[in-house]
């Protein structure tokens, strides 16, 4: 064999390290050029923020401005608040939204699973469902306080009922998307509907129903603040409540930023769980 042919193979390998290389290099170059420009970015809106409320350009009263927003954070972390400690705040809230996602996830996902499954049932109470979720969930905030009072009860109810429906609907539509070949073949070894169900739809819907999971967190925070909002006896939404009541605008802004800390947590821990459960599915690719 010619030394010519011998060579080919070994540099093609040779070269399919260097290709990887430069493309995991690349990549990190490019997040790193991302992350800077997000920086950058909140850096300048801040900045212009800050310096046109204090050339009276924007009304400080009504807007407020970055560095007496810091100094609301921090007052509310050093002294607390007005309600009790901030940590007492922000973990009620949390609590509340927390417990109405998990049960907005879990009935919305048996109940998508069950109609994606079950023609039958679909058709009985697909109607029901769609005048339910063409009702504008939020002025059922005060009715759940009406009904379970100004405790976390009504903030859990409020939470619940936006997160059932986006989980829902991805429940029922990747139940629906079910590749019928595998089912298909399922039957034909012999499983029944209960194992079809557990070992072949709810496992090809998993990505229908994560993919609602990142939206339906920040409805249950949503959910929990508008009903402290209207009711409660703690909890930040009482805190942005109590902040427009005194015309405390670095309040109001001050509890929004928590509240945006607390869901980009929990988007985080949400984007990992997803990560390690489907370590499978190949990564996005670069643009």
């Amino acid at each position: 064999m010619s030394p010519e042919l011998l060579s080919t193979p070994v540099v093609e390998t040779a070269k399919a390290p260097d290709r990887a290389h430069s493309r995991a290099r690349a990549a990190r170059k490019r997040k790193v050029l991302i992350n800077l420009v997000r920086a950058l970015l909140l850096v300048g809106v801040l900045g212009l923020w800050e310096v046109l409320s204090r050339a009276k350009v924007i009304d400080p009263f009504n807007f407020s401005m970055p560095s007496q927003i810091w100094d609301q954070i921090s007052t509310w972390v050093m002294h607390g608040t007005a309600l009790g400690s901030l940590g007492e705040q922000i973990w009620y809230t949390l609590y509340e939204a927390l417990l109405g996602w998990v049960l907005g996830v879990v009935t919305g996902v048996v109940l998508g699973i069950a109609l994606g499954r079950i023609a039958l049932l679909a058709d009985v109470l697909g109607p029901y469902i769609k005048v339910l979720n063409s009702i504008p969930r939020i002025v059922l905030a005060p009715i759940f306080v009406i009904w379970f009072g100004l405790g976390p009860a009504s903030k859990v109810a409020s939470a619940v009922v936006l997160v059932f429906f986006p989980v829902f609907f991805n429940a029922f539509q990747g139940a629906r998307e079910v590749d019928r070949n595998l089912v298909s073949n399922a039957r034909i070894l012999g499983a029944s509907d209960r194992r079809v169900t557990f070992q072949v739809v709810i496992p090809s819907a998993t990505s229908w129903i994560f993919t609602s999971l990142h939206v339906s967190f920040g409805f249950a925070l949503i959910g929990a603040i508008v009903g402290e909002y209207i009711g409660a006896t703690k909890g930040i939404g009482l805190l942005v409540a109590q902040s427009q009541g005194t015309f405390n605008a670095a309040g109001v802004y001050a509890a929004m930023v928590i509240l945006a800390v607390v869901a980009l947590l929990a988007e985080g821990l949400l984007t990992f769980a997803e990560r390690r459960i489907f370590r499978w599915k190949p990564a996005d690719s670069e643009h």
